[in-house]
């Protein structure tokens, strides 16, 4: 800590907030903040709630000005933290919130940027109890420790980090486009192949050059966790996306089998229209498989095929109005139209969807990249500005080039 700089517990240097009891008037009209107001991206009050007193739930109690902060008590790592606009003063919010009122001589933003520091997050991280809604208590966030520099230095140190934050947020948001503008293009290309008529393309349908063959679900009573000489991994919708639940089952009890090639297609949702691959064994009751007929239809043209929004959209719409019917059938697919080039050219129309997929995937882990470094620089700002280390570097006005 910067010499000089008292340190202080938030309780300190907070003034003490009202609460009122909306009941009282029943016909006066109120925004009400639930937490779920509060966007733990933006950090800023969304959609509030206008409410009459007789209408307020029995947590719409604590009375918030402007430049109050709101810190959401319950899950308090996910950052739900907002300062009050002007526009939502002596207004109500829940009381899921603890409202922080900075006393005089206290920037209201340098108390808030000293909730998102590594230090304080760590405590509240520890201090949270309960295992479905984990919170904290008032009381945990007032006994937090914060370094109290002159008015004026809050008043520089606050400066900085809102232009760098405002340049961290610029470059967030455009990668984000960026990586967006990439996913767009490459459905609109899987549009424009699977949708335009094309000279010497045939007309078919899917029924008539794919079959669909539905899994088969064993007793969860011959399900295993542990590899064995004699057993098989049972593939399951959800295993596509880890393999924190990984199954067994003796070879005996298995009866459908994919290949890590097979083109998969999840019959339950959300998302009702899943098509996978890349995984091996047998496959229960909510996974399908589509051989196509490798005479006229190559694989890895059908998977491309059945991944355009187009067949999602029919899928869905159909699914909706087939009365009783739970999850996809291969009836329902069937007869969907499908044209046909040669195999010589669906090959190099894989090709070439496959390269603009590659760079698809390419952009989507520069922006990984990007947010991971952005979110590091964010938090090396806030370690200098909360220990006397921050000054008006280069790293600190550039952050809209990062």
């Amino acid at each position: 800590m910067k010499n000089g700089w008292p340190t202080k517990t938030l309780g300190e240097v907070l003034q003490k907030t009202e609460t009122v009891n909306p009941l009282q008037s029943p016909d006066a009209e109120f925004d009400y903040i639930d937490v779920s107001s509060v966007s733990n991206s933006r950090f800023q009050i969304g959609a509030t709630q206008r409410l009459k007193g007789k209408d307020a739930p029995s947590r719409a109690r604590k009375l918030v000005r402007a430049n109050d902060i709101l810190f959401a008590t319950i899950r308090p790592t996910l950052q739900r933290i907002a300062v009050v606009p002007e526009n939502l003063d002596k207004q109500v919010c829940s009381t899921g919130y603890f409202v922080l009122r900075p006393r005089v001589g206290i920037d209201h933003r340098f108390v808030f940027y000293s909730l998102f520091t590594e230090s304080f997050m760590g405590q509240m991280e520890s201090l949270q109890k309960g295992a479905s809604y984990p919170a904290v208590t008032d009381g945990d966030v007032k006994a937090q420790l914060i370094p109290i520099p002159p008015l004026p230095e809050q008043r520089r140190i606050v400066g900085i980090l809102d232009e760098a934050f405002e340049g961290i947020a610029t470059a967030k948001a455009n990668a984000g486009r960026n990586l967006q503008n990439a996913r767009a293009l490459f459905e609109s290309y899987l549009q424009s192949v699977f949708t335009q008529r094309r000279s010497g393309w045939a007309a078919s349908t899917l029924g008539e050059v794919c079959e669909f063959v539905g899994g088969s679900q064993p007793p969860k009573s011959v399900f295993s966790k542990t590899k064995k000489a004699d057993n098989v991994r049972l593939i399951q919708i959800r295993d596509y996306k880890s393999d924190n639940h990984v199954v067994y089952i003796p070879r005996a009890q298995a009866r459908r089998f994919c290949r890590a090639d097979d083109v998969m297609i999840g019959r339950y949702g959300p998302p009702l229209f899943q098509i996978l691959r890349g995984l091996e064994g047998a496959y229960n009751v909510a996974l399908m498989k589509a051989v196509p007929d490798e005479s006229k239809l190559r694989r890895d043209f059908l998977f491309y095929f059945l991944k355009h929004s187009a067949i999602l959209q029919y899928v869905i719409y159909h699914s909706e109005r087939a009365a009783g019917q739970i999850g996809l059938t291969k009836e329902t697919l069937e007869p969907y139209p499908i044209a046909l080039p040669s195999l010589a050219k669906q090959q190099g129309v894989v090709e070439t969807i496959m390269e603009l997929e590659a760079e698809t995937q390419r952009l989507e882990s520069v922006y990984q990249q990007k947010r991971v470094a952005l979110e590091a620089l964010k938090k090396s700002l806030l370690n200098q500005a909360f220990t006397g280390q921050l000054y008006r570097s280069t790293d600190a006005t550039s952050a809209r080039a990062v």
